[in-house]
């Protein structure tokens, strides 16, 4: 057996010597950006200063340059056209008035299913997902119809608020998807490629939800008389009537994804032509005139604006750490650990729902994969795969506060305090985390169609 040499360092030491330069640079990188963001400071700005601080005192280099080289770098790319795009789309049909016709159109279809219309939050935001791309929009959009009429009709307050507030952050998984979009352009990966894994999971968790529901009603709501009295019913041909309604929604969602994986348009190019169709609906509607057009398209751009900066700032935030070799080392030193894949994954979703509860859903996206790509590569994940992961956890950032903008809608609209809204989300925000594990065990609920279009 060997003895240790006397002065042979322990092993441990030698470990805590190599890895407490990281830990430096770590700690002082977060409580920069957390004194900035903590003190006010645009977010934007704040990724800004990090990457300044980070620069001027662990490297020599100057960073005047670097912050003009990332600014002008991502100022352009036909990729990250479209997001704007998107983004008008939903300002457009967000004041179409779409959301009362898909009202009128699913309540009857949901009425001998048990939770009957509390469905109509989780299935109406996942329609109005598939041609918005942002959370918020789907719940402003869908709540201003859903809430009243629940309440109206002696549904559950707590249970409404819940399901529209978990189901309406589909808006971020099913595509047209914002968040993809961003994610895409940073890490360089087919958008189309993301778009169409998001389906698999985006049904998963309608899924999820919907059983849930089906199974409290049968549970507690019908027992205590909060699931809503039952619907006069309804014939066949008035189902079939009331559904014509859902068909301008119905071509918008088919001709955006059709155009895009049958190979006729680029994302951007399906964008720009939803705009143009959901200002068609919009003016079927009755709901479409210059004012509405103005209000859309100066809400699309600030909007679209705040996005652009904040991918700026995120952009000279990635060149800092990669020139400060922070994300490499601390690759090296949690592979040094010994963490098997999915031991990695816990802690990096304990990690980002903890970033979540500060920081909104693009600026996590943009701040991830400025620092642990390099572990996400270590690690074996599929880029796509992780894509899809990464899109859920920040789903469930929209749910958590105390920067969960969700909460915020539904605060605007019903009056009611942060507290009672988080709490009506806890039961959502588990599936989330259920889903996530059966992505784990089942990668092929994110990959199975990316792989099938090769």
């Amino acid at each position: 057996m060997k003895r240790p040499v006397a002065n042979e360092p322990h092993p441990s030491s030698t470990l805590f010597l190599e890895i407490a330069p990281v830990l430096t640079l770590s700690l002082v990188t977060i409580l920069a950006l957390a004194v900035l963001l903590g003190g006010g400071v645009w977010i934007a700005f704040a990724l800004l200063g990090t990457g300044w601080i980070a620069l001027s005192t662990f490297t020599s280099f100057e960073p005047g340059p670097i912050l003009a080289s990332d600014f002008w770098g991502a100022s352009y790319g036909w990729e990250l056209t479209a997001l704007p795009m998107f983004v008008w789309m939903g300002e457009v049909l967000f004041r179409s008035g779409l959301a009362d016709n898909m009202f009128r159109a699913l309540s009857p279809w949901l009425n001998r299913l048990p939770g009957r219309l509390l469905h109509s939050n989780i299935i109406g935001s996942g329609l109005f997902a598939a041609v918005c791309g942002s959370s918020a929009a789907t719940c402003a959009t869908v709540g201003k119809m859903t809430l009243p009429e629940l309440e109206r009709r002696g549904y559950d307050t707590n249970l409404a608020i819940g399901t529209l507030a978990s189901a309406s952050t589909l808006g971020l998984l099913i595509p047209p998807s914002i968040m993809m979009i961003v994610y895409g352009v940073v890490t360089e990966q087919s958008i189309s490629r993301l778009f169409i894994a998001g389906i698999g999971p985006g049904l998963l968790l309608l899924g999820l939800f919907m059983t849930y529901l089906i199974g409290w009603s049968l549970l507690v709501g019908e027992r205590q008389g909060r699931a809503g009295k039952r619907e006069p019913s309804t014939t066949l041909r008035e189902k079939l009537a009331g559904s014509i309604q859902l068909i301008p929604l119905l071509i918008l969602i088919g001709g955006i994804l059709g155009s895009i994986y049958g190979g006729f348009a680029s994302p951007t190019e399906a964008a720009s032509a939803g705009v143009v169709l959901s200002m068609l609906i919009a003016r079927a509607n009755g709901h479409f005139n210059k004012a509405i057009f103005l209000d859309s398209l100066f809400a699309a751009l600030r909007t679209s604006c705040m996005i652009a900066f904040i991918i700026a700032g995120a952009s000279f935030l990635s060149s800092a750490m990669g020139f400060t070799q922070l994300p490499m080392q601390l690759a090296n030193a949690i592979a040094g650990m010994g963490l098997s894949p999915t031991a990695l994954l816990v802690i990096l979703t304990l990690f980002l729902l903890v970033l979540g509860c500060f920081l909104d859903g693009i600026s996590l996206i943009l701040l991830v994969t400025s620092i642990i790509m390099p572990l996400i590569e270590t690690g074996g994940f599929d880029l796509i795969w992780f894509g899809i992961y990464l899109v859920i956890v920040v789903e469930m950032s929209q749910i958590t506060p105390p920067v969960g903008f969700n909460l915020f809608v539904i605060q605007g609209m019903t009056g009611k305090d942060i507290v009672t809204i988080t709490r009506a989300t806890v039961p959502f925000f588990l599936l989330m985390l259920l889903a996530i594990a059966l992505m784990r065990l089942f990668p092929e609920i994110a990959l199975y169609l990316p792989q099938a279009m090769n």
